[in-house]
């Protein structure tokens, strides 16, 4: 059932981070929301958000000290591109995108989309979003987008990470696999829980990413320590594998999170100089290909 009454699921503020970002900063995972009465949402969505457009998320990068970006499609607007499509157009170059689409996309779509500026494709195994791919199916089509030199993005429950394991290693002969969320694993189960220790052995293989993204999904107590410290780890053990984002306007949330307090959390996630400027700059300039401000 589709809620009618608009939900709030952002933050407006005028808070600054005392914690400034190196030149050339990337947020690699953001959504925009309609606005509905141009881009209308999916039928099929749980939900109805309040609307939160290209001009929204302009003004929070700008107020937080971010020049770059990857949009990735949301769900709510089912396989219609046209609001991230939109944003990145009026981005200047500092916006790109990741798509949702059918498995049966035609090739023709695949290549049109990375003319425009997507750089990969992502699909969820998520109980709250629907999937019209299987497991197996990652494979296929995976030589696909490396024919054409675009990503896989995935999106799954953490007890998932076990059964889509073996698909994925072999999908990282083909492209890059970029995992959402730190694999949406339990903070509280700490440095040797189950599910994290399985994304960790998944990240030893070759072509492995992970956005280290959602401190606030798999910690949900404000200032998300546990989640700062799983995110610390990987930055530290992989290096040149992390990426960061803000997963604005944050949906399906059990709280709002303050986009200045994610912002600082990276003091301690990337606690060095270093850490930082790979993080934020030069890991998203490698698998993102900006050609806008390239990183120097």
């Amino acid at each position: 059932m589709i809620l009618t009454m608009p939900i709030k699921t952002y933050l407006e503020s005028e808070r600054r981070p005392t914690f400034k970002l190196p030149p050339q900063s990337c947020d690699t995972h953001v959504h925009v929301f309609g606005p509905a009465s141009r881009f209308p949402y999916d039928e099929s969505r749980n939900f109805t958000p309040a609307d939160a457009p290209k001009e929204k998320l302009f003004a929070l990068h700008k107020r937080l000290g971010i020049t770059r970006c990857v949009i990735v499609a949301s769900a709510l607007h089912g396989s219609d591109l046209g609001a991230t499509q939109d944003a990145m157009a009026h981005g200047n170059g500092h916006y790109l995108g990741i798509a949702l689409v059918e498995p049966t996309v035609t090739q023709g779509e695949l290549e049109r989309l990375k003319s425009v500026g997507f750089r990969g494709v992502r699909f969820n195994f998520m109980k709250h979003l629907k999937s019209s791919l299987s497991a197996n199916d990652l494979l296929v089509f995976s030589r696909r987008l490396a024919d054409i030199d675009m990503h896989l993005q995935v999106h799954f429950e953490k007890e998932l990470i076990h059964e889509l394991a073996t698909t994925l290693e072999s999908c990282a002969q083909h492209v890059p696999v970029v995992i959402d969320h730190i694999g949406r694993v339990n903070a509280r189960d700490g440095l040797t829980g189950e599910h994290y220790n399985a994304l960790c052995r998944l990240m030893e293989k070759t072509n492995f990413h992970v956005k280290v993204s959602g401190i606030d999904r798999i910690d949900e107590t404000p200032p998300y320590l546990a989640g700062k410290v799983l995110a610390a780890d990987l930055v530290a053990r992989f290096p040149t594998q992390c990426l960061w984002g803000l997963d604005w306007p944050h949906p399906n949330h059990t709280h709002i999170p303050d986009d200045v307090t994610l912002v600082e959390a990276l003091a301690e996630i990337a606690p060095s100089a270093q850490a930082l400027i790979s993080l934020l700059v030069h890991n998203p300039q490698k698998l993102y290909k900006f050609e806008n401000q390239k990183a120097e």
